[in-house]
């Protein structure tokens, strides 16, 4: 019976592989080839015109310096070394045996698997045809050897060996056969039937890309003309109330006859804008808020220049979040607001909490916090990119214009999920020559802000590298940050699977605060995790009582509830100020500067 299923290799390598118009797929490789030419014009650019120095970045000489420290910590140990090869000679031999097995029609179990999240070989092909099997099996053998390698490597200190692991996620996704032409049935299969034009499309795309992104490529996770600010995206009615160098304040338009006494400030990350949280009206948080009967105030802060370079970390908490409170008590005439940060957002909001706590402004009457680390100890991969000599790369590139690229944070953010936010794309777009499917929250996502030097570089140095702000060694305005001071209400949220602000991290982060902590775990991520309408909820949320004892103990106690966070986050702020008046119009009596979402959101990298 074996004989019967036995075929030559050519005939897999050849099986349902259409036949192409060759005159036609010699024209575009002709037209490939010279799109490919301005793509390398594109990128040589910068280098040309002196704004990027020549040679290899500094980038890629941190990967391979980390790597070659694994290496040479393997290569001390012939042990280890022999271990290695042999670990990695034997997985190849069982593979070959199973395919040679397979190709003379018996039928075996694979030696190694994707995970059931892999989306990378779903087409059949990876599964039906040897050849491609037999490349797929390879792909994950190798890349499962090189992590299982850095993970054994016991003798180099933690950053180094989380920058390996990390590093080596990145070869490992980039690599992938998935995302070649010769090794990926779909693509090849998609040349042929349309004689390379596909190529040539997606070379033209990734000119494009190159030349918007100033010599480097900005990756195109959706169409710029599928969503614009204030049409289709952050449409929720209001005005901006209020303006200064660093931000734009908004207030919303009641959608109710009465409101809760106690209005609600919105404190966002300023490495992103705004408007994350007014998405459409399905998703928007604010629009939501608006209609539960909350007077809603946002600050959108401005996408910083030169001009901005020297705004400091202090700046941004007084001409931000004191600035608002100051125009908020004018127009309200309320003495005490509720606050909420997202993100780095909410880290700032944390400081100002605690240096208001320090000097006795009670402007703040409860707190809540999205995704929000005050504690970096378990920062999650983000810290990867910090060190001392990383910084000092970073702070040279932002002397030279007073601040850094927003593209720079948009592709620190794509390289913790490589696999979703960035290689489908390229294989998508540049290689199929589709255009991406409108999706929202990736214009949001591509819609990066620039970060001001002084701010950014005290961000990364007293967050990240020392986390000097639980440690309460932050000094602001000659006042010492002390955490443990801030003992108003605090909501604090976390997401069970954000690679930004680890709920872990958000957990301990907790712990510095005064004891009046709620915390609360969203499903999915940095985003979804928060932006889970109550309307039309995907996932889930925990509650399980204050942030005492180890994070895994309150997971495994905790309670889980179907729907949004959203509710159940209304109560716990109705039941602190269940008082309403009157709705309030935007600006109450003071002059508007024009209808949300303002001017300085719309400003583009």
């Amino acid at each position: 019976m074996a004989d019967d299923n036995k075929k030559p290799v050519a005939d897999y390598l050849t099986a349902g592989i259409p036949v192409p118009n060759y005159e036609a797929l010699a024209s575009n490789t002709a037209r490939l080839m010279e799109e490919l030419g301005h793509a390398t014009a594109a990128s040589l650019k910068p280098v040309e015109e002196g704004r990027a120095k020549p040679g290899v970045s500094e980038e890629v000489s941190d990967v391979v310096k980390t790597l070659g420290q694994v290496v040479e910590t393997i290569a001390a140990d012939p042990q280890r070394l022999i271990m290695a090869q042999t670990t990695l000679t034997k997985g190849f031999l069982d593979l070959w045996t199973n395919n040679l097995k397979r190709i003379n029609g018996e039928i075996v179990a694979p030696i190694a698997e994707p995970d059931a999240s892999d989306k990378r070989f779903r087409d059949p092909e990876w599964t039906e045809n040897p050849v491609f099997d037999f490349v797929k099996q390879a792909y994950l053998i190798t890349t499962r050897w090189a992590d299982d390698l850095v993970q054994q490597a016991d003798d180099i200190d933690e950053h180094t060996k989380h920058k390996a692991q990390f590093y080596v996620r990145q070869l490992s996704s980039a690599l992938s056969p998935t995302n070649f032409v010769a090794t990926n049935p779909e693509l090849l299969r998609t040349t042929l039937e349309q004689n390379g034009d596909n190529l040539v499309r997606g070379m033209q795309m990734m000119v494009e890309d190159i030349k918007a992104g100033k010599g480097t490529l900005k990756l195109r996770q959706t169409e710029p003309g599928d969503f614009k600010v204030g049409v289709n995206l952050a449409t929720t009615p209001g005005k901006v109330v209020f303006r200064n160098d660093l931000m734009e304040l908004l207030q919303y338009s009641p959608s109710t006859e009465t409101v809760y006494k106690r209005p609600l400030l919105i404190v966002p990350p300023w490495i992103n804008k705004f408007y994350i949280l007014d998405l459409n009206p399905e998703k928007s948080f604010i629009r939501w808020a608006v209609s539960q009967g909350l007077t809603v105030f946002v600050v959108s802060w401005v996408n910083p220049d030169e001009e901005q370079a020297k705004k400091s970390f202090e700046d941004y908490m007084r001409e931000g979040i004191f600035a608002a409170l100051d125009r908020i008590e004018k127009i309200t005439g309320e003495k005490e607001v509720t606050a909420m940060g997202y993100c780095v957002g909410g880290t700032l909001l944390s400081v100002a909490l605690s240096y208001m706590a320090a000097v006795g402004d009670k402007r703040i009457s409860s707190a809540t916090l999205l995704t929000t680390q005050v504690d970096f100890e378990n920062a999650g991969d983000l810290k990867v990119f910090v060190d001392e000599e990383q910084i000092k790369q970073i702070e040279e590139k932002m002397d030279v214009r007073g601040y850094l690229e927003g593209t720079s944070m948009a592709s620190a953010f794509n390289m913790l999920r490589p696999n979703d936010l960035i290689w489908p794309y390229v294989v998508n777009v540049y290689l199929k020559g589709e255009h991406p499917f409108p999706f929202d929250l990736l214009f949001w996502n591509s819609d990066s802000t620039r970060m001001p030097a002084a701010n950014h570089s005290f961000y990364l140095r007293n967050c990240y590298l020392d986390n000097k702000l639980s440690a309460g060694q932050i000094t602001m305005g000659n006042v010492r940050l002390d955490l443990s001071r801030v003992t108003m209400p605090i909501y604090n949220l976390a997401a069970k699977e954000d690679h930004i602000a680890p709920a872990k991290s958000v957990f301990v982060g907790s712990k510095y605060f005064g004891n009046n902590v709620t915390y609360v775990m969203g499903g999915s991520g940095h985003i979804a995790g928060v932006i889970n309408p109550a309307n039309k909820p995907k996932y889930q949320f925990w509650t399980g009582g204050p942030p005492v004892g180890q994070f895994e103990d309150w997971v495994a106690k905790a309670k889980e509830t179907p729907g949004s966070w959203w509710p159940h986050w209304l109560e716990w702020i109705a039941a602190q100020a269940p008082e309403k008046v009157k709705a309030r119009k935007p600006g109450g009596t003071l002059k508007t500067l024009g209808d949300a979402p303002g001017t300085f959101v719309l400003e583009r990298s």
